[in-house]
């Protein structure tokens, strides 16, 4: 008969990622990302834009030019005049294009914070060997991501191709007649057809982008899996080790008994079952509003404080209900309740004349 051993499954990654190690992932940088989403996003942004934009821009482009045509005639070729021009140009150029560069780049910090929120971290470009390493990098290039990166590239590539080709195709009947009309409306019928073929682009890349993300969070939540070791360890991370806090409980009780034992020498008196309960009491007529529980114990611990109360001439009375109330009632360092008030009351008027009359 064969024995399987279910500690071979043990390391086996099928858990799910717990929140802690979902949030280690992202502080070094591993998250579900696509690079689809932002090449996507930036066609289909960029080529909106200049649609929006297209024509202001067009327009301070003619009245740029229209002004270095009117200085022509003052151009003597002195390195001050080039300097200028230059300066015009370049500043002019600037103001044209300012807000289609903003656009593009709200756009492109747009699609990253969209799929991985705002986080900026530094693990993810610090140096490592193991990226110099050829082995690792040999592996890298042979990995299952590696295949699926070229599958996208073939694809787009795929993609890219057949829409040029349809419309260069569609394009084929009016091409000729742009000999015969003139820069403006030449310019126009290609502005339109390169705008159409980009939005046609863009479109079909944003549908791969959606395709290529869901596979990256597919990818990502398989290559955070845990295995049920270890969330085991994790769980012993976050509340501490089983045998360590046993230790340290143990160690609390025996401090919280040494603390207790040692205040049964300022007791007024300890009330017993007689052997099986012990509770030490104080009161200090005055200064305290109702008697305090310094002590108790059951079993050897009842013992304990019988032999100490003897050892320092603290009064011993065998009250077996007192003692048994007192010692589920009522916590170390606390207060009695109330309703022992009475019986407590008693007790120690007891004790105090016993002092007394030894005094006496």
């Amino acid at each position: 008969m064969y024995v399987m051993d279910l500690q071979l499954f043990a390391g086996e990654k099928t858990e799910p990622a717990t929140p802690r190690k979902r949030e280690e992932s992202r502080k070094k940088g591993q998250v579900a990302k696509s690079g689809e989403v932002g090449t996507a996003a930036l066609i289909l942004a960029g080529f909106l834009a200049l649609r929006l934009l297209g024509p202001n821009i067009f327009y301070r482009i003619g009245q740029l030019m229209t002004h270095f045509l009117g200085t022509m005639a003052d151009f003597d070729g002195s390195p001050d005049m080039v300097y200028a021009m230059f300066l015009l140009a370049l500043s002019e150029a600037g103001l044209i294009l300012l807000p289609f560069l903003a656009a593009v780049l709200l756009v492109a910090l747009g699609s990253q914070a969209i799929q991985v929120g705002l986080r900026v971290t530094l693990e993810s470009v610090q140096p490592k060997f193991s990226r110099v390493n050829p082995l690792e990098g040999f592996n890298r290039i042979f990995s299952k991501r590696a295949l699926v990166e070229f599958a996208k590239s073939l694809i787009k590539i795929a993609i890219v191709g057949y829409l040029a080709f349809r419309q260069i195709r569609d394009s084929l009947h009016w091409l000729p007649g742009l000999i015969q009309m003139d820069t403006t409306q030449g310019l126009t019928l290609v502005g339109q057809g390169i705008t159409q073929l980009a939005s046609l682009i863009g479109g079909a890349l944003f549908v791969v982008a959606v395709l290529d993300y869901l596979y990256q969070r597919w990818e990502f939540e398989q290559s955070i899996k845990m295995s049920k070791q270890e969330i085991k360890d994790e769980h012993k991370q976050a509340e501490g080790d089983p045998q360590i806090r046993s230790k340290m409980r143990q160690r609390q009780r025996q401090l919280a008994s040494q603390q207790m034992m040692s205040a049964i020498p300022t007791a007024d008196v300890v009330i017993t079952n007689p052997t099986h309960y012990a509770v030490a009491i104080r009161y200090t007529m005055g200064e305290m509003r109702a008697p305090l529980v310094v002590a108790k114990g059951a079993g050897s611990i009842a013992l304990r404080i019988r032999q100490l109360a003897a050892e320092h001439k603290v009064a011993l009375v065998e009250n077996p209900p007192l003692a048994r109330g007192l010692f589920r009632n009522a916590e170390v360092g606390h207060e009695i309740p109330p309703e022992l008030y009475a019986a407590v009351a008693e007790v120690l008027a007891f004790v105090y004349r016993l002092r007394k009359k030894r005094q006496s």
